[in-house]
């Protein structure tokens, strides 16, 4: 899939098979009645995982700027019932369409080597910074920086360094990084 727009071409191949989203979401510290951010949810296995875990008061929000992945996630949510899930499509380069500081956690998994790669970093992490509370977290989900396949060229792959540089910079405060699957980790950051 191609985005006219970006530089950098997210595939929109769903690791679905080779991340587990429970283990994420542990990881990352999701709780019951928590609002989810999935940033950049492609099929959204991250978000479905996550409602189970939220229920019955939490909430989940599925933000992708490629309509059939957001097209995808309606048709699961409906074929599912599930309630709690808002999935909506929205380029986070410009605009999350949530308000100010409303999200405990914001998961942003194999997205923000692309943002890096289009030099798009500083818009996407004012918008996260934006939306998620104080005292909230950032997970951001990444390949490992290791020659693939499965993921990106190496060339655009981010070491955990790169992230926790890039976390840094915008004022969270890395708390772990922590390996989540045999090709990728999550490095956690607070909102301070």
């Amino acid at each position: 899939m191609s985005d006219k727009k970006h530089g950098h071409v997210h595939h929109s191949k769903s690791t679905r098979d080779i991340l587990n989203a429970r283990n994420i979401l542990k990881h990352a510290g999701l709780e019951s009645g928590d609002k989810f951010l999935d940033a950049g949810c492609g099929d959204g296995f991250i978000s479905f995982a996550a409602s189970e875990i939220v229920k019955p008061d939490g909430e989940v929000y599925a933000v992708d700027v490629y309509p059939e992945s957001i097209k995808t996630v309606e048709e699961e949510i409906a074929k599912l019932d599930i309630k709690n899930i808002k999935a909506e499509v929205a380029d986070i380069t410009e605009k999350i369409p949530l308000e100010d500081e409303l999200i405990d956690l914001c998961v942003m998994a194999n997205v923000l080597h692309g943002f890096v790669e289009n030099g798009e970093v500083d818009p996407v992490m004012r918008e996260i910074t934006r939306v998620v509370k104080q005292g909230g977290a950032f997970g951001v989900v990444e390949f490992k920086k290791i020659e693939g396949p499965p993921g990106p060229p190496f060339k655009v792959r981010l070491a955990p360094q790169d992230v926790e540089d890039i976390l840094a910079q915008y004022g969270w405060q890395v708390t772990k990084t922590a390996e989540v699957g045999e090709y990728h980790y999550l490095t956690l950051g607070i909102k301070k």
